[in-house]
């Protein structure tokens, strides 16, 4: 960290004396705040030695990678591959299942990948420190901030273990430290030297990894992005500089946080794909074209006929984004829904219940060969239980808009409901439809409806597959589909590697991908989920670990109270200020208009320079507060506690630079107490409710018996 650093010249001897003993209380207190950090963060970071929580994701991720083994997620790769490699460096071998939470890991090497999301999550106090004293200049908000956020149960818990979060944390707090270090460099007036090339470099690097761990990175670079274009514009307004600063200051930056950004960020999603090269239990999200590179999937290097005729045995997929492939099973819709026929859904995996017969739409079968066409009117047949799909005059499942598609008929025998056009998208006449390459849509033959893929999700009666309907509007995008696997024993067959796309593509795609799972987010059956009203308040907690040894998720009331204090007064005190500086604007019109003689006056109305400093401080951080809380207010997915703890960061430095604010012009004596009073009672707050973090046994607090009954402040709380 960068300490304070003086202004005065050698002939000055006091205020330099001042200085030094500043620099020396800026040192004793990060060690002290580094001390602390170390004491509480690594305090039984391996235990409990079982699955917490979403490590059952994160740490099968981390697995995957390093088994080279293709999954989906909705996030971006970062986070999961540093995971991996931390577990990889420390002799994890990536054996484990992490198939649910409680599962004992019994030998199993996690500790490493704990350690490494622990240190970077204890990284953030001390930037925190740090950015907060370059922003005002106090020691004592710096110091208020740091022990805020060291205090509090709930980012202890977040961060001691093998999840996304503290990953996601560190790298934010580190791009707004790096922000707030150019801008500081470029206030000294050291521009284009090595530290403001580090910096610069630095905090872009930052950038792209925070938004390269979870999408909602993005907040942070957009307060990086307002503060940049803030400071080129009062660059801008500088008379003192020639215009064409401005615009070297906007190239420098636009290479330092847009270009090379845009380069890292790239980079990550070469290695994700390069590493991710053998099939997996996510193939089925992408298309044919994708994962005909992956090894070990059907379409890898796999030969099949070019072109599909009537008799193949194939498997349909839906072509928009993330579509399954068209799929029965030998269930019936329930009662109440529809006709009670065989269900059809589209499935995600690969399954031997995707394979379906193509027929002629009169007969059974063909003495000759003959390739299937555009405009052809066919029957499908599915292979295991010799049903026909068949769509009729009944409302879909969930559409009721759309029409029902079922499994029709005994053995391969139904009726004209039955049969279908094939008609390819953008084909000529009697154009041939290939294998993996040709997209078409299937109009039923009597409705004139098209079959769909809805992409809503079936009740457990559906196994919580997708729903198919027959959509009226034939040009829906969710109505395309293409042929992926294609046998038949009288076509040559040829190798699929052609198909496969270059790395834009596969890019372009795994964003696609990535962006309609994060918006189909929906809560599981018995999940605990929670609304952004409920977070700054501590409304609820969320279980990290149940049974014998529980870990509880919840902020440390004290601090989360008063937090919200804090930030009530600001936007009070920010408010009262505008309206009092707009107020002495007309009253300095008025003077000027009656005499010159008064200026002093006004002069001594007007805020000192702390005050501005303070102020401009703590706008910037209810900037990145509000940026990082609002925004969820209107998703559409599904929302959880731990969303809310980078808007908390910001909110705990935030309260350091208002309580300063508020008690600036005390006496030293009298600030140092009320300091000393704050950190105390955040301190015995962390002590009585640390148990959340480090493990508590016996009786629930609902309980008059248990240790913790008397911690139960709010009904809600479920520890």
């Amino acid at each position: 960290m960068e300490k304070s650093s003086g202004a005065f010249d050698d002939d000055e001897q006091v205020p330099k004396i001042s200085n030094n003993s500043n620099n020396r209380s800026w040192w004793l207190v990060f060690a002290i705040v580094v001390l602390l950090t170390c004491c509480t963060r690594y305090y039984k970071v391996t235990e409990p030695d079982h699955v917490c929580w979403d490590e059952t994701h994160f740490g099968k991720m981390g697995s995957w990678y390093i088994n080279r083994t293709f999954f989906f997620d909705v996030h971006p790769p970062l986070g999961k591959m540093l995971i991996a490699l931390s577990g990889y460096l420390t002799g994890y071998d990536g054996t484990f299942p992490f198939e649910k939470p409680g599962d004992k890991y019994n030998g199993t090497h996690y500790e490493g990948m704990r350690y490494f999301c622990t240190t970077l999550g204890a990284l953030i106090i001390p930037m925190a420190y740090d950015t907060v004293h370059d922003l005002t200049r106090s020691l004592e908000a710096a110091t208020l901030s740091a022990f805020y956020i060291l205090f509090d149960v709930g980012m202890l818990t977040l961060n001691q273990y093998i999840l996304l979060d503290p990953i996601l944390l560190f790298f934010m707090m580190a791009s707004v430290w790096g922000m707030v270090k150019i801008s500081k460099v470029t206030a000294a007036g050291q521009s284009y030297t090595f530290k403001w090339w580090s910096y610069l470099f630095f905090t872009g690097t930052v950038l792209a990894c925070t938004i390269s761990v979870k999408f909602v990175g993005l907040f942070v670079v957009l307060l990086v992005g307002l503060h940049t274009i803030t400071e080129l514009w009062c660059i801008l307004g500088d008379l003192n500089k020639p215009i064409r600063e401005t615009l070297k200051q906007l190239g420098c930056r636009a290479m330092g946080l847009i270009v090379w950004p845009i380069a890292l960020y790239l980079t990550f999603f070469y290695i994700h794909l390069q590493l991710l090269n053998h099939s997996g239990n996510g193939d089925g999200f992408y298309s044919s074209a994708f994962q005909s590179r992956l090894i070990g999937n059907s379409l890898y290097n796999a030969s099949m006929p070019r072109d599909v005729a009537f008799g193949s045995v194939v498997s349909i997929k839906n072509h928009k984004t993330g579509g399954g492939y068209l799929h029965s099973h030998l269930h019936l819709y329930p009662k109440g829904v529809g006709s009670q026929q065989q269900q059809i859904t589209s499935y995600t995996h690969k399954d031997e219940n995707n394979a379906w017969l193509i027929k002629p739409h009169d007969r059974e079968s063909t003495d000759n060969l003959v390739l299937l066409k555009n405009g052809d009117l066919l029957r499908l047949e599915h292979v295991q239980t010799r049903r026909n799909l068949h769509s009729h005059a009944e409302p879909a499942p969930i559409t009721k808009s759309q029409m029902q598609v079922t499994g029709y008929g005994e053995k391969g025998m139904g009726d004209i409901n039955d049969i279908w056009k094939i008609i390819i998208i953008g084909g000529k006449p009697n154009e041939v439809v290939n294998t993996v390459t040709t997209q078409f849509i299937l109009v039923h033959y009597l409705q004139g409806c098209a079959l769909s893929s809805s992409g809503k999700q079936l009740p457990k009666w559906g196994f919580e597959q997708q729903e198919i309907t027959c959509n009226l509007n034939i040009r829906d995008s969710h109505a395309k589909w293409n042929i992926e696997d294609n046998k038949h024993s009288e076509l040559t067959s040829e190798s699929v590697s052609v198909y496969a796309p270059g790395f834009i593509s596969n890019f372009l795609e795994s964003h696609a991908v990535m962006f309609q799972g994060n918006a189909g987010l929906k809560p599981k059956e018995g999940e605990s989920t929670s609304r952004p009203w409920q977070w700054p308040i501590n409304f609820r907690g969320q279980y990290f670990s149940g049974s014998d040894y529980r870990i509880y998720l919840l902020g440390n009331p004290i601090i989360w109270w008063s937090n919200l204090v804090f930030l009530n007064l600001f936007v009070i005190v920010f408010v009262t200020k505008k309206i009092k500086k707009r107020r002495q604007e007309g009253k300095l019109k008025l003077l000027l208009l009656q005499s010159a003689t008064k200026q002093q006056n006004i002069a001594e109305q007007k805020d000192d320079t702390q005050d501005r400093t303070l102020m401009s401080a703590a706008v910037w951080l209810y900037i990145g507060w509000a940026i990082h809380y609002y925004p969820f207010w209107i998703m559409g997915r599904v929302l959880y506690f731990h969303h809310y703890f980078p808007a908390l960061v910001f909110n705990s430095m935030l309260t350091g630079v208002m309580f300063n604010y508020l008690i600036r012009r005390l006496p030293q004596k009298i600030r140092g107490a009320l300091l000393f009073i704050v950190l105390s009672i955040a301190a015995y707050s962390f002590k009585l409710f640390s148990p959340l973090a480090y493990g508590m046994t016996g009786p629930l607090a609902s309980n008059s018996n248990s240790s913790m009954h008397s911690l139960r402040w709010l009904s809600t709380w479920e520890f």
